[in-house]
């Protein structure tokens, strides 16, 4: 895509880094140059929206552009009318906080309009957390399940990860899910505890940050014994207890 070029009316999906490393290295130079050009945006949050932006491009200009805020207290009945410039023959781009919009994102909901209304789509390329985390953490990047925020009660949590566990057994699935930054220390030392001793914990903190980025995966067991401290940091939890697992631990016990 070259400078002159116009861009097509559609709705840009428009992924933002997950840290404070050089744009350079997490997001295609096709991407913020269809940013630059663009002039209506749904974003999750406007003031993290316009930082980025100009982290993108230090010339772009707020002049004239139209930012409207789509995050989890935005009324269902609002959501369509965002999708109006479109609609009128004008290109959009969506934005999430950080990551990939539409993905654990409320910006899904906008998609969903415009897909319905046969409006065009356009994904591009950058970083996800929850995918990254599954593609460093040697789990089965077959069968996957994102499942977002377990429950907040230890009880609880306790039971859904054995659920978990047993699902991960049973369909060979790896179930990924994040937690509040403030209560990974305390979510790790829950994961120790409660799955069994072989299966296997990806704790995957601070993605494409640099010197601070760290994937590690371990039987639970392991964990128990290991020194770490993730408070305050962005964490993707993997866990997996799938066919494969069990048919080596099958294999030993002959």
């Amino acid at each position: 895509m070259e400078e002159k070029e116009i861009l097509e009316p559609a709705l840009y999906l428009l992924p933002s880094a997950l840290s404070e490393a050089d744009v350079d290295e997490v997001i295609p130079a096709r991407n913020r140059l269809i940013t630059s050009k663009l002039r209506y945006f749904v974003v999750e949050n406007l003031r993290t929206a316009r930082r980025w932006i100009k982290r993108c491009d230090r010339s772009f200009s707020f002049e004239g552009v139209e930012m409207v805020e789509l995050n989890k207290q935005t009324p269902e009945s609002e959501i369509s009318q965002m999708l109006e410039p479109l609609r009128q023959g004008h290109p959009m781009g969506v934005m999430s906080e950080a990551g990939c919009p539409a993905v654990a994102d409320p910006g899904a909901a906008l998609v969903n309009i415009a897909q319905k209304e046969g409006l065009k789509v356009v994904p591009l390329v950058g970083p996800s957390s929850i995918i990254m985390s599954l593609m460093a953490s040697g789990m089965n990047g077959q069968n996957f399940a994102f499942l977002g925020y377990l429950p907040i009660d230890e009880k609880e949590r306790r039971n859904e990860l054995r659920r978990l566990e047993r699902e991960s057994e049973e369909k060979d699935r790896t179930q990924i899910f994040i937690e509040t930054p403030y209560r990974n220390n305390k979510m790790v030392e829950i994961l120790a505890e409660t799955l069994q001793p072989d299966t296997l914990v990806c704790v995957a903190a601070d993605i494409t940050d640099g010197e601070r980025e760290s994937i590690v995966t371990l039987p639970a067991s392991q964990w128990r014994k290991r020194k770490y401290d993730y408070s305050k940091r962005p964490v993707i939890y993997l866990i997996y207890r799938g066919m494969g697992e069990v048919a080596k631990k099958r294999g030993r016990r002959r």
